[in-house]
């Protein structure tokens, strides 16, 4: 079975550790599902809700505004120490994980290389979506390093200290503020420093543009789609994407049906072949080089004709129905990620 490694879930923020081990009827992923499915490895998101809640691009509805677009309410931000407090509990499950011998924790390259060969458990790679966690001053940033921390976005879909995320807004373009903080900056920085790769996927284009200029590593977008095909403020533009190639990045394609459809409905019942016509777009206008996989499972409705993590052999046909050749798709699969991964972590 081809391995798969995807680029970015929700899965620990929504499911506890009898789930995952044993097996669910609720959510995307666990870890039977997986072995039916072929993921060897992953980003598994840590995220901190907003105070009141936090929206996810699942949740339903949006409002009209008078311009013909639909936006969701933007989120209250989230102050240092409970994010701290929150994140350390969510990252504490996947610890258990390792603990009990389910899932590796990815530190480095060999570790995905040996979750790939199958030797051991899969590979989660600990991944924050969202700085909150992280004080502006950086001091806990070596904490979490130390303890296993290999990806973080600056930004969730909300401000915080470091940048300004893009709310969730159809049609919009990316274009929807300023760019990252001086401490934004800085830590783009210091992550380079030390081998923690920065994903841009929640980012605004001005804050994509802060990053693309300090020129840290390869730029990743973990759970995007083509603006060009789903105009929503999510999605990539064509100069982004070009950008991402330049650089030797990749976009993980995302498979949340709002950011796959040109009407941004919110519907199971969509064709599970957008995700391969995203992927297509993408490698047409940048090269399969530059294309993987970013589903954002447990966040987000997805086609139902993937269902869940056991449907990833689905989506595989689609990439091959769209013209990927086996070796196309091997890349997309898993080398893509791993390429970009060993540059950042070095």
């Amino acid at each position: 079975m081809q391995p798969i490694f995807d680029g970015h879930n929700d899965t620990l923020i929504s499911s506890h550790h009898e789930q995952l081990v044993e097996g669910s009827a609720e959510g995307h992923i666990d870890l039977p599902r997986m072995r039916r499915g072929g993921m060897r490895g992953g980003l598994f998101a840590v995220f901190v809700e907003s105070p009141g809640g936090g929206l996810r691009v699942s949740d339903p509805g949006g409002t009209l505004r008078e311009d013909g677009s639909v936006a969701w309410p933007e989120m209250a931000p989230v102050e240092f120490l409970p994010a701290a407090a929150q994140a350390a509990k969510v990252a504490g499950r996947l610890f258990a994980l390792e603990r009990d011998g389910h899932l590796k924790v990815a530190r480095t390259i060999a570790d995905v290389d040996s979750a790939r060969a199958g030797d051991g458990p899969p590979v989660a790679v600990l991944h924050i979506e969202g700085a909150e966690p992280i004080d502006p001053g950086l001091e806990t940033l070596d904490f979490w390093y130390a303890a296993g921390l290999r990806s973080i976005g600056p930004v969730w879909s909300r401000s915080n200290a470091f940048g300004h995320g893009v709310p969730f807004v159809f049609p919009s373009s990316p274009d929807t503020g300023p760019g990252l903080t001086e401490a934004g900056i800085a830590l783009v920085l210091r992550c380079a420093e030390l081998g923690i790769a920065v994903d841009l996927s929640h980012l605004n284009e001005a804050g994509f543009w802060d990053v693309a200029r300090l020129d840290p590593a390869p730029l990743v977008a973990s759970h995007s789609g083509a603006h060009a095909l789903a105009g929503t403020s999510r999605n990539l533009t064509d100069a982004q994407l070009d950008a991402i190639g330049a650089s030797g990045g990749l976009v993980g394609i995302v498979y949340a049906t709002p950011f796959l459809r040109s009407d941004f409905a919110n519907d199971p019942n969509t064709d599970l072949r957008l995700i391969a016509e995203h992927a297509r777009y993408i490698a047409d206008r940048i090269g399969v080089a530059h294309v993987a996989l970013g589903s954002d499972f447990d966040g987000a409705v997805i086609p139902a004709g993937l269902g869940d993590v056991s449907g990833l052999p689905r989506l595989l046909a689609a990439l091959a129905e769209v013209g990927f050749s086996a070796a196309e798709i091997d890349d997309i699969a898993w080398n893509n990620w791993r390429r970009v991964l060993a540059v950042w972590w070095r």
